[in-house]
């Protein structure tokens, strides 16, 4: 479904990407690591079409994501450690906001069932600066999920929960994956990553050190292969 071909971005004379090449198939869950700097953000943000590369392409379906960015977004769904939920509207008003924005049929009915799926169906007026972190998290993918979308972009999701928030979150990734949709998790998280993925890349001053579907390798070799590939800059 998706193809990355020699993906670049620079700022200025800093490049936070330096030649990503990947190809990640429908319905598949892939879970990437790295440490900070390592250009996963950037990554996340030009896949979801909040940012241009400055030189390759993301071909999704065979189509440039640079030519059809308005009608990939109605296919997209983005959660980070940012929630970006407006703190003076309720969750129902926030919901509603972005069914406008995605033009989703029967909004009213698939709001109070996007909150249900989230637990806050009880907390659908309140306004979202009365909410816990994990309750605005959990908000945040009742948003992200409003308009069903086929391709899912996390960004470090984990940040910040709590241990029944982050259950919650586990739990709802593991219904998705069942799903078979196609999701790209960022993550420094080895445990809850390692957990869900069927892919794992490895991102290490922009370029991709590692790839590999789960199956081939032992977890406890995988975490010694991480931490040596971080320790020597992509190298090993």
């Amino acid at each position: 479904m998706i193809v990355v071909k020699n993906l670049t971005k620079s700022f200025g004379t800093q490049y936070a990407l330096r030649g990503i090449h990947l190809e990640i198939q429908e319905g598949t869950f892939l879970s990437i690591f790295g440490p900070n700097g390592a250009g996963k953000t950037t990554f996340i943000r030009i896949l979801s079409t909040l940012s241009r590369p400055s030189t390759g392409e993301i071909l999704i379906d065979g189509k440039k994501l640079q030519d059809h960015a308005e009608s990939f977004r109605q296919r997209i769904g983005v959660i980070g450690h940012s929630t970006f939920l407006y703190d003076e509207l309720t969750a129902y008003e926030n919901l509603q906001f972005y069914a406008r924005l995605y033009s989703i049929p029967d909004a009213k009915a698939r709001i109070h069932q996007a909150l249900e799926e989230v637990g806050l169906k009880a907390r659908a007026d309140d306004f979202v600066r009365t909410f816990s972190r994990g309750m605005q998290q959990r908000l945040s993918i009742a948003r992200a999920m409003l308009h069903q979308p086929d391709i899912l972009l996390l960004d470090e999701p984990f940040t910040g929960l709590d241990q029944h928030a982050s259950f919650m979150l586990m739990h709802w990734l593991k219904e998705l994956k069942n799903e078979k949709r196609t999701i790209l998790l960022v993550t420094h998280d080895l445990t809850h990553g390692l957990e869900l993925a069927e892919h794992v890349a490895i991102f290490v001053r922009g370029k991709v050190a590692y790839f590999e579907h789960t199956d081939h390798f032992d977890e406890s070799e995988f975490q010694n292969h991480y931490h040596k590939v971080v320790a020597a800059g992509g190298a090993a």
